[in-house]
Order: C-alpha cells, then sequence, then structure tokens
C-alpha cells in the first residue's frame, strides 16, 4: 500500500511538512523514492509515526525521538534502556516532590508560629550561596512578583530579611519541583496574607497529579512501541516470559 506525505500526515494530525521532518530526523524510517523523486511511503512508516506521537507525550520528543532511531537500527536494547531511564527519572520526581512536601510543611508552618522570624539579612550574593543557586535566579523571582528585598540606604544593595530568605527557601524548593512562578505566587500570597497552606497543598496536589498523567501517557506510548516492536511476529511469540526464580 502506497502512502503520500498527506496521506500519514491526516492519519496522525500533522502537517506534510513535519511528516518530512520526522524522516529527517529519523524518526521514521527512511522512504524510498519513485522515478520522480517522490516520496514512497508504506504501512511501516505509518506505524513509525504513529509510535512517536503516541511517546511523545508521556517520555518527552527528545526521547521519543532517539528511542525511535534505535528502533529503525535494530538496537531494541538501547531502546528498552531508554524507556526504563525515563521511568526510574519520573520515580525520582515523585520521591522528590515527597520531600519537598515535607519540607515545603516544615517551612510554611513558620507563617502561623507566633515567634517572629529572626535570623540576619543577606545580600543578593550571600542568600544565592545558601541555596545552592546563581544570583540572577533572585533577581528573576524578584522581577516576577515573588520576592521584595529592601533596599540599602546610599548604595542601593538588595537586602533579604528573615522572611525574604524564608520565601526565598520556599520558591527554591518549589522551583526545584518545576513548578511555574504563576504556580508559585499563589502559594505565597496564601502564606503571607493567613498563613494558610491550602494553595501549598493544592500544588503538591497537582504535581503529584502531573506524574500520574505522566505515567499513563508512557504506559501508553510504551503499549503502542511494543506493538510495533512485534509487527509481524506468530501470535504468542513476543508473549514476556518471567524471570527466573
Amino acid at each position: 500500500m502506497g502512502l503520500r506525505p498527506v496521506d500519514l500526515a491526516r492519519r496522525a494530525g500533522v502537517s506534510t511538512q513535519l511528516v518530512r521532518n520526522y524522516e529527517a530526523d529519523g524518526i521514521l524510517p527512511p522512504a524510498p523514492r519513485s522515478e520522480t523523486g517522490y516520496r514512497q511511503y508504506g504501512p511501516e512508516h505509518l506505524a513509525a509515526l504513529l509510535t512517536y506521537r503516541a511517546l511523545a507525550p508521556g517520555f518527552g520528543a527528545e526521547t521519543a525521538s532517539e528511542i525511535m532511531r534505535a528502533v529503525h537500527h535494530g538496537d531494541e536494547a538501547h531502546a528498552f534502556r531508554l524507556v526504563d531511564a525515563a521511568h526510574a527519572a519520573l520515580h525520582e520526581q515523585r520521591l522528590a516532590t515527597d520531600a519537598a512536601s515535607e519540607a515545603l510543611a516544615a517551612l510554611a508552618a513558620e507563617y502561623v508560629d507566633e515567634q517572629p522570624v529572626s535570623g540576619p539579612s543577606l545580600l543578593v550574593g550571600e542568600l544565592a550561596h545558601r541555596l545552592g543557586i546563581r544570583p540572577s535566579a533572585l533577581r528573576v523571582w524578584e522581577s516576577a512578583g515573588l520576592l521584595a528585598p529592601a533596599r540599602e540606604p546610599g548604595t542601593k544593595y538588595r537586602r533579604y530579611g528573615p522572611e525574604e530568605v524564608r520565601d526565598a527557601r520556599i520558591i527554591h524548593m518549589l522551583r526545584q519541583g518545576r513548578y511555574y512562578f504563576e504556580q508559585i505566587k499563589p502559594v505565597l500570597d496564601g502564606l503571607r496574607r493567613t498563613g494558610s497552606t491550602e494553595a501549598l497543598r493544592a500544588a503538591i496536589a497537582e504535581r503529584r497529579a502531573a506524574h500520574d498523567r505522566q505515567t499513563k501517557a508512557m504506559l501508553y506510548g510504551a503499549a503502542m512501541l511494543h506493538e510495533l516492536l512485534t509487527a509481524g511476529e506468530p501470535q504468542g511469540a513476543s508473549a514476556p516470559t518471567a524471570p527466573a526464580p
């Protein structure tokens, strides 16, 4: 069955140019050319295209591309390693979210503590060093409205008091958890105004839900990959076997 670029594009819901780009990137196997120079696609190209499109949401475009290139080069072992590495990375993200949740809860408790927050005020470089980040990150957070350090008279140097240091620690933890500024701002606003941790709990719950969505997407993509790799095999020949005890 001969397929035109437009046929593949329609089946996958992409543009014909994107189909050509996928072939150039090795996501699709090379397509033979007709005597007149037109690409001649077949069912194997459609299967590869649909597999890549299923892999990308869960594994990311870069990893999905590398998986497909490994498949086309006959290196299934490398493709499996990439799948395993992606699952391991997501598991590490889940663990990091759990750890951050506990640490953030402890920091948030300082907002409702009747005792005022104590500690020295820090210059931008000092706070950056304490957090293990670049000073430019603190300036970006300030521009985003997350921090508002005081300025020294005369020098105009930024000074981060104990409250700003505490807030910076929360921002840093949330950024490590891949939270966006628009997710962080309501967390800080709620803590500052009323000491409420509702927005913080919601942000953490959404992060965990995002992990679940990614897992589901990875499972779907892996199922499509399995179908691609076992196409043409006798029924039951590709059934997984249990490891030896």
